[in-house]
């Protein structure tokens, strides 16, 4: 009997020990059944603060992109090495035809002349000449040659301009556009690519967006060729168009796509266009222009 009395018996500290456990058990166990531990304060994710944050992120992302990008120093195009072609985003087809060219003991003097051997896209070409670097008599001799290009140009320009085919900016090819000066290949060619984007021009000023196009250089293509028969453009429902769908539409962008979308499931749908104008933001300069592809219904 005393053996199971010592083992079922226990001294006064130790009974107040054991009480003090079982009290703070059954405590706990109270607020985990009885007290709401959640919390109501949600984190708005479209909130402005989170979306400067975001955008701050973005923005030290780019800058440290940027940073890390290999620095582009002036160079001379005929000396140019496999691995400084290849930072500078030349494919190998590009670099060998180079390669082949000076091995034929010939120098290229000229960014025209690099990009007739290379066959690099405007693009590329755009990027990198401004850090060709040829010799004096060389740029000095381009800079005659360029003048005396540009008088022989303004001569057969006065003479084909007669020969154009349109005075319709709407219907005009590659070549009637050559026949203004300061038009070229390159430039007649982004007109056209452009004014298939946009289905057609509408107004004189959307020439003035075509990229790199000078002002100058526009009013004179504008002098002659006129929108003589407005473009029919095919237009999509705001109230049921998709987001890919919106983005096609050459004047919005992501941001602005989203904010349409915002408004119209705000509203549920729109009863006119022009409400358009009550999103925040919205930009008011291009509005004439967003319609020609969009109605409500």
């Amino acid at each position: 009997m005393n053996i199971f009395k010592s083992h079922f018996w226990y001294n006064k500290s130790q009974r107040n020990g054991i009480l003090f456990l079982a009290i703070l058990i059954i405590i706990l166990q109270a607020m985990i059944v009885f007290v709401n531990f959640s919390s109501d304060n949600e984190i708005d994710l479209n909130s402005k603060e989170v979306l400067a944050f975001h955008q701050q992120i973005d923005s030290l992302k780019a800058i440290e992109i940027e940073n890390k990008k290999p620095k582009i120093y002036p160079f001379n195009p005929n000396y140019i090495t496999d691995y400084k072609a290849e930072q500078l985003g030349m494919s190998l087809l590009e670099i060998d035809k180079l390669l082949a060219f000076r091995k034929t003991n010939k120098f290229v003097n000229s960014t025209s002349e690099f990009q007739k051997v290379t066959n690099v896209s405007d693009f590329l070409l755009n990027k990198i000449s401004p850090y060709f670097k040829f010799p004096d008599w060389v740029v000095n001799q381009n800079k005659k040659s360029s003048l005396l290009g540009t008088k022989q140009s303004e001569i057969q320009n006065s003479y084909t301009k007669k020969r154009s085919t349109t005075t319709d900016i709407n219907k005009a090819t590659a070549k009637d556009f050559q026949t203004i000066s300061g038009i070229g290949k390159v430039f007649s060619e982004r007109i056209i690519k452009y004014r298939s984007k946009l289905q057609g021009f509408s107004f004189k000023r959307q020439l003035l967006e075509v990229w790199g196009l000078e002002k100058q250089v526009a009013d004179k293509v504008l002098s002659t060729f006129k929108i003589i028969e407005k473009p029919s453009i095919k237009k999509v429902n705001v109230n049921t168009v998709t987001f890919k769908q919106l983005l096609k539409n050459p004047y919005i962008d992501y941001q602005l796509c989203k904010k349409i979308f915002d408004y119209r499931d705000q509203v549920a749908e729109l009863q006119n266009i022009s409400e358009l104008k009550n999103i925040k933001d919205f930009p008011l300069d291009l509005y004439d222009r967003i319609v020609l592809y969009l109605y409500a219904q």
